[in-house]
């Protein structure tokens, strides 16, 4: 089990959406994907992770809101096939969220850290589901909050893509030695 473990943790990496093959993930391993992310830790249980979750015609609808708020009227045509291929390839598409405690009962950050963390459990059951992910934060994610229709202690931190693939691309990630960033004391 601690090699399955250490093996999926291992091979965790982003895959974009260009590399999926435009195959529709499951809705059971999406359900068992939103239900890991919910067994994240959260300091005083605040558990603020909040997912939007976009499929089918519904994902053109966020295209559409996206080219919109980059564009205005103006959308020129290459951005308008790109971002649509994007949205045709990925099965799926999640808008992550965070949904802070009104009361404020722990610091700004710590609510971030558990979405983060929340993510990375998605993150590691896609890795185990052989389902490419990546979580894509553009400059517009801000201002998706309307069309999300988020309140006020609400809002967006980004879109997380997922998709099949027929095979996994090479990691070519050369990642410093751990030897460097750790000091013992």
């Amino acid at each position: 089990m601690k090699d399955i473990l250490n093996n999926i943790i291992r091979s965790r990496r982003s895959v974009f959406p260009v590399q999926y093959n435009g195959d529709v993930i499951d809705d059971n391993i999406v359900n068992e994907i939103l239900y890991n992310a919910n067994t994240a830790p959260t300091h005083r249980i605040t558990q603020p992770w909040l997912f939007k979750v976009f499929d089918k015609n519904s994902k053109f609808k966020l295209a559409e809101e996206i080219l919109k708020l980059k564009f205005g009227n103006k959308v020129p045509e290459k951005a308008k096939s790109n971002l649509l291929n994007k949205f045709i390839l990925s099965s799926h598409i999640i808008c992550i969220c965070m949904d802070r405690n009104t009361e404020n009962l722990i610091p700004e950050w710590e609510e971030i850290a558990a979405v983060s963390m929340s993510v990375q459990n998605m993150w590691l059951t896609c890795t185990a589901n052989e389902v490419g992910c990546y979580w894509s934060s553009p400059a517009i994610i801000s201002s998706l909050n309307n069309f999300l229709e988020l309140k006020s202690n609400q809002r967006c931190l980004g879109l997380f893509y997922m998709g099949k693939y027929d095979e996994l691309p090479q990691n070519n990630l050369k990642k410093k030695s751990i030897k460097e960033k750790v000091i013992w004391i």
